[in-house]
């Protein structure tokens, strides 16, 4: 899109974003965390259960001529390919033509992309619905977390989001439980027990769609683009089902805010908001999203091999193991959101990053001292992983905060194409030999990476993160197309 896109349509004093962050919580609410968060979940469940299934695809029988290390290696390769391209067009679409259109859409191109996955027959076929199925997860993220943080009261903005980000992990634990299921060949056939395991992520997606229809345009996004009079019904129309539902009046909105309409932004300007005016906020991205990227891999990409060659557990049995550290991701965020939101953003989002850091430095000192078993060492993970989780799901808390309105999803989009990259990528080519080449300093030299870039990173959260609990997102960053900056504004930093 060109710069001479990007036209005014009008000028517009609008008291909407304030509106929505004093309602208290509600129902609607609830309806905007079912309909557009339990992506999350689907997420997990399908990277669980393609990694839990490599094993029965390799197998005579399966109904497909794939190898496990093809699964394990191309496949994989090829949806995190997806899901960072996926992000970055349907990021920039978003930020484009509205958020509804676009997380409808995205969604349904996971779930059609999951179900041809389940009806592969040759290995071509099992690689290209891999990549379409990272396409539509990458959208989602952006999509979805922007129109989140649009609608979601600035009061609950962060535990919301931490949590619906960490719910990745009930889908991983889902993921694994249903695998141990679809697989026993005492109840499915092997060419049908894996093909059924898609075809629940399938139905579980419907239902979501069925709910996400009711989710509405964020209001915000509307005001920028010409729509006021739709923005002002849509909240009309929330206000009056919260009054019913709380029975009685809703406090007075604090403060309004004058917007210069336009029906585009140039990408241009986008890219330049991003990396000049807002460096310092970019470059807290990108470390956010880089540490939590390899301190991930460096437990969760080898840790079945670090189980089996250096503990002996049984290659079948390490799906108890992960369960309990997923288990650990999962508590992170449930336990700790809401600190995010009363202690605040820089002291959470540093503390759980340099924590999880020097945790994982203890682990490595403790695994090269021979003083851990399978257990322990699955504990020391849980304990590392618990605030990891919070730290992770804070990076993208941050980056769908943190820049102006009409850059939202692109950089949500950015930020999370770099982590994936950075974790799909480069994680592998570092690890892989490390934790499996069964010398115990190659594993411990991965756990120290993966600890020095999340303690890095935690540092640089304690210097640059952004204040931003309870406060309005127009005040955290000041729209592009504002007239001037709306009360109780925070300038770029």
């Amino acid at each position: 899109m060109s710069e001479t896109a990007s036209r005014e349509t009008g000028v517009v004093t609008t008291a909407v974003p304030s509106r929505l962050d004093r309602l208290p919580w509600s129902r609607w609410h609830w309806m905007i965390v079912i309909g557009l968060g339990t992506v999350w979940i689907l997420d997990g469940l399908e990277v669980t259960v393609v990694g839990n299934i490599a094993g029965r695809l390799a197998e005579p029988g399966s109904g497909l001529h794939i190898t496990s290390g093809q699964i394990t290696g191309i496949a994989a390769a090829l949806y995190v390919a997806g899901a960072c391209v996926g992000a970055l067009f349907f990021g920039h679409l978003t930020d484009r033509f509205g958020r509804k259109r676009l997380f409808m859409v995205t969604l349904v191109v996971y779930l059609s992309a999951t179900a041809l996955t389940g009806l592969s027959f040759q290995s071509w076929w099992f690689f290209l619905f891999r990549f379409v199925t990272g396409l539509g997860i990458g959208g989602e993220y952006a999509a979805i977390n922007s129109a989140i943080d649009e609608l979601i009261p600035s009061e609950f903005r962060g535990r919301v989001d931490l949590i619906i980000n960490g719910s990745f992990w009930l889908g991983a634990i889902g993921g694994s439980l249903l695998s141990i299921v679809m697989l026993d060949t005492d109840f499915f056939a092997k060419d049908v027990g894996w093909r059924l395991t898609f075809a629940l992520g399938v139905v579980l997606g419907l239902v979501v769609l069925l709910v996400r229809r009711n989710v509405p345009e964020s209001p915000r996004w509307l005001i920028i683009h010409g729509r006021e009079q739709e923005a002002e019904r849509l909240v009309d129309a929330v206000e009056e089902r919260v009054r019913a539902e709380k029975g009685g009046e809703l406090p007075a909105p604090e403060g309004e805010i004058t917007i210069h309409q336009r029906t585009a932004i140039g990408f241009l300007e986008i890219a330049r908001t991003l990396f000049s005016s807002y460096r310092r906020r970019s470059l807290l991205g990108f470390a956010l999203f880089v540490g939590q990227a390899f301190l991930y891999n460096a437990i969760t990409f080898g840790f079945g091999a670090i189980l089996t060659t250096f503990f002996d557990v049984p290659s079948g049995n390490t799906g108890y193991y992960f369960a309990v550290i997923a288990a650990g991701n999962l508590l992170g965020p449930l336990l700790l959101g809401h600190l995010f939101d009363t202690v605040g953003r820089r002291i959470m989002i540093s503390s759980t990053y340099l924590l999880s850091g020097v945790l994982l430095f203890g682990t490595a000192a403790l695994f090269d001292n021979g003083s851990l078993n399978a257990v322990t060492l699955t504990a020391c993970w849980c304990v590392v992983l618990f605030f990891a989780s919070a730290g992770a799901s804070s990076a993208y808390l941050t980056v769908s905060e943190i820049f102006p309105m009409e850059t939202r999803a692109l950089a949500i989009a950015f930020f999370y194409a770099i982590g994936t990259a950075a974790g799909g990528i480069t994680g592998p080519l570092v690890f892989a030999d490390l934790t499996a080449s069964g010398v115990v300093g190659d594993t411990v030299l991965a756990f120290q990476i993966g600890a020095s870039l999340m303690c890095a990173a935690g540092l640089v959260a304690a210097v640059c993160a952004v204040r931003a609990e309870r406060r309005s997102l127009e005040s955290i960053a000041t729209p592009l197309t504002a007239a001037a900056p709306p009360a109780k504004s925070a300038t770029a930093r």
